[in-house]
């Protein structure tokens, strides 16, 4: 498990409403949604290549409808 630290900062009230609202709909932490969101804040930030989980439905689909893709080119 990675290490974690503690700290603060300030959020507009309305914002923080409506994650921690997202939090109890999703059954998960508050922590989980803060870290998912500075995650993809980096990443984004960071313009990475795509997420592996998403690069592999893409070839997936790709290598079992390619001859539809192809025809839809057309």
């Amino acid at each position: 498990m990675a290490m974690r630290e503690k700290f603060a900062t300030q959020v507009d009230a309305e914002l923080l409403k409506e994650v921690r609202a997202l939090a109890k709909q999703e059954g998960r932490q508050l922590q989980a949604l803060v870290d998912e969101a500075l995650a993809d804040l980096l990443e984004k930030r960071h313009g990475s290549k795509p997420r592996g989980h998403v690069m592999a439905a893409y070839q997936a689909s790709h290598a079992r409808y390619a001859g539809l893709y192809k025809k839809l080119a057309r």
